[in-house]
């Protein structure tokens, strides 16, 4: 008796009994008018009239039903009361495309005209099954002129046979019911379910969402670990001379002060659009830019000879943005990968059309230990370029180690990257 009977049927019959009750309005105005078109003294009772006004009903609910909002409404009823498989996922938010709104319509076309049938029987059949089950105990009720029953009925084994056929109507209700409501579930995920622009729409979404934590994931990469490798570099500087130079020792415990001064001012802002929630617009993600490079390189940790040519104030700040921090992972990996001593020569060229950026170092004399878990700048580089329409390249070069990108100047969209 549960496909019949249980809680899951019954939620169903619920949801079937309140498509019925939605549909009473437009079968009341479709009554009205086949009224009008057909007079009938008794409109209400006429069974013409009501199967007329029945089938006028389901187009006007249809008509409503194309409307953005119809579908979140429809979605959450079905969800709570329809049972559909979880396996099987209904689309969120409203109906934005004409395929949308059309498949809505028919759900809802097809919620309202089964539940207008089961609202029927549910009303109709119970009473008549009562009466039928009763009449073998009532001979008042068998001679009742308001039935109008035929002689016949009183036979004994038509009498024995009533409680039967009343529990047998009972029975085919509860099983249209049933019948009914799998078939809406059955129908549910196809006419609700996300359809192939909402599937494109929910693909995009988690694609800017990927590149939102790329790109933050990105900012505390560069930043933090060419903070640490500094800071390590230096502090293991000034342990080995803490006793012999106390001037540089002075000098390296500044130096780090104000590496991690401003690596927390950076980290800050970084958590602070993580904590957020909201994806960084272009005017969220500030950051150090190319006017700030002259503190990056006092502090890096490693000499460096530096070349500009063009102005740098010209540079978009995106852009600028992104080489800074090109700039800094370059700095970060000569320092890591060859110590404190090694000299790197730094040029930045600014042109027409384009900035570029070469980071030249010489490679150490033994290849240096692969950090667990590293390995992530020179990609990063590589997607930082690529991100603004540029290229970036590592690899040997005479002998040393070089880095170039080349990111253009043109700004078309790329502000709200």
């Amino acid at each position: 008796m549960r496909p019949l009977f249980g809680r899951r049927a019954r939620r169903r019959w619920l949801h079937l009994i309140i498509g019925g009750a939605l549909l009473m309005p437009y079968f009341l105005a479709a009554l009205v008018v086949v009224g009008r078109l057909r007079p009938d003294p008794a409109p209400f009772s006429s069974v013409s009239h009501q199967l007329t006004a029945f089938a006028c009903a389901l187009p006007m609910a249809a008509v409503t039903a194309l409307l953005a909002p119809a579908r979140p409404l429809s979605v959450a009823a079905a969800r709570a009361l329809c049972g559909v498989p979880g396996d099987r996922p209904l689309a969120d938010g409203p109906a934005g495309t004409r395929q949308a709104r059309v498949r809505t319509a028919g759900w809802y076309t097809l919620h309202l005209g089964l539940g207008g049938v089961v609202s029927a029987l549910t009303l109709t059949m119970p009473p008549l099954a009562g009466t039928i089950m009763a009449l073998p105990f009532s001979r008042s009720l068998r001679e009742s002129r308001t039935l109008g029953l035929p002689e016949v009925m009183d036979r004994p084994w038509i009498l024995a046979l009533l409680p039967f056929a009343g529990l047998a109507i009972l029975v085919a209700v509860a099983c249209c019911a049933a019948w009914a409501g799998a078939l809406l579930a059955g129908r549910a995920p196809v006419l609700l379910g996300p359809t192939p622009q909402d599937r494109l729409a929910a693909a995009e979404r988690r694609a800017a969402d990927l590149a939102v934590r790329n790109r933050l994931a990105r900012e505390l990469h560069d930043s933090v670990g060419h903070a640490l490798s500094a800071v390590t570099l230096q502090a293991g500087a000034a342990r080995r001379v803490l006793d012999s130079d106390p001037e540089f020792v002075r000098e390296a415990l500044a130096a780090i002060e104000e590496t991690t001064r401003r690596t927390v001012g950076e980290l800050d802002s970084v958590l602070g659009l993580l904590r957020s929630g909201e994806e960084p617009g272009a005017s969220e993600m500030t950051g150090p830019a190319l006017d700030a490079l002259d503190g990056l390189l006092k502090h890096c940790g490693v000499p460096v000879s530096c070349a500009v040519r063009g102005d740098t104030g010209t540079v978009p700040a995106a852009v600028s943005r992104e080489a800074y921090r090109i700039v800094q992972e370059g700095l970060s990996n000569a320092l890591r990968h060859g110590g404190g001593g090694v000299p790197v020569e730094l040029r930045i060229t600014v042109r027409a059309a384009e900035l570029a950026v070469t980071l030249d170092s010489p490679l150490p004399e033994r290849a240096a230990a692969v950090r667990p878990g590293g390995g992530r700048g020179l990609r990063g580089i590589a997607e930082r370029a690529v991100l603004l329409g540029g290229r970036a390249e590592a690899g040997p070069h005479d002998g040393g180690w070089r880095l170039a990108a080349r990111l253009p100047l043109r700004t078309d969209g790329q502000e709200s990257r």
